[in-house]
């Protein structure tokens, strides 16, 4: 398998100093989420698109606004994240263009069997949040402004406030993989993207506990880093793996993932209010 993926350190120094002679292959800079990585979706979807078109494509997995400031900066081709409001202003700032919706799955509120704060079988993502605040649950916080991240603040906001700072309140700064594990260690409650969950459940005791609430949709988009703003950027191959992702083979292989029976994700033309 050509494809691989980068810790962010790494990536930062091949992007630095990395030099390219006659005859090395093509290599695509793909900056992804941590949900998308920890999947397994990309051990789908990359390995037929390397095999037929020559190109490399090195994945650097990091939280969506990690990977929008990879793209700010010129240091990747092609940029996978989940938070729309912030892809529209990398756009609109110049930094990308042909943003495309890929996928879409939902967020989910996570918690132990016992459930203590009483969220079970709720579809009102708001209130949840509102009862941990008021019952003073323990609740991990990807705390590094992630997609995920995001929607969670914003989640709070509704709900009265982010409880930053207090007892029940941890700031993990860490991959929905590891949150995950920390929330499952600690009887924590969590929000976490379906997919990362279903991918992991077998190794946690945490059950899903509120979905169903349209606030808790989570739309994917991919879209190129702008090369008039940063010529040396590999445009030309990465707009062909931009039209693989939306292709019909592409979606194809979405909509057929799963991951013990279950989906974790939906080809973007399927999407719905």
């Amino acid at each position: 398998m050509l494809w691989r993926t980068l810790t962010l350190a790494l990536a930062l120094a091949l992007a630095g100093c990395s030099v390219s002679t006659p005859g090395d292959p093509v290599r695509v800079r793909l900056a992804i989420t941590t949900s998308t990585y920890n999947s397994g979706l990309l051990q789908e979807l990359l390995p037929p698109f390397e095999e037929s078109t020559g190109i490399q494509v090195q994945v650097i997995a990091v939280g969506t606004g990690q990977a929008l400031a990879l793209g700010e900066r010129g240091e990747v081709d092609l940029v996978l994240v989940h938070a729309r409001r912030r892809e529209d202003a990398f756009i609109e700032q110049g930094h990308g263009l042909d943003r495309r919706d890929m996928m879409w799955n939902d967020f989910v509120i996570l918690g132990p069997p016992g459930d203590p704060a009483g969220l079970r079988g709720g579809e009102d993502a708001v209130a949840a949040m509102k009862r941990l605040k008021d019952e003073g649950a323990r609740f991990v916080s990807r705390g590094d402004d992630s997609g995920t991240h995001i929607r969670e603040l914003a989640l709070w906001e509704r709900a009265g406030g982010v409880p930053a700072g207090e007892a029940f309140y941890l700031e993990a700064g860490q991959g929905m993989g590891n949150c995950l594990t920390l929330a499952d260690e600690k009887e924590a409650y969590i929000l976490s993207d379906r997919g990362t969950y279903l991918a992991f459940a077998s190794r946690l005791d945490l059950e899903i506990l509120v979905d169903g609430d349209p606030a808790l949709l989570n739309p994917y988009g991919v879209m190129l880093v702008n090369p008039r703003r940063y010529p040396h950027v590999q445009a030309a191959a990465a707009r062909k793996l931009l039209d693989y992702f939306t292709s019909a083979e592409a979606q194809r292989r979405i909509a057929a993932f799963r991951v013990a029976g279950e989906t974790l994700f939906y080809p973007a033309a399927e999407m719905r209010p």
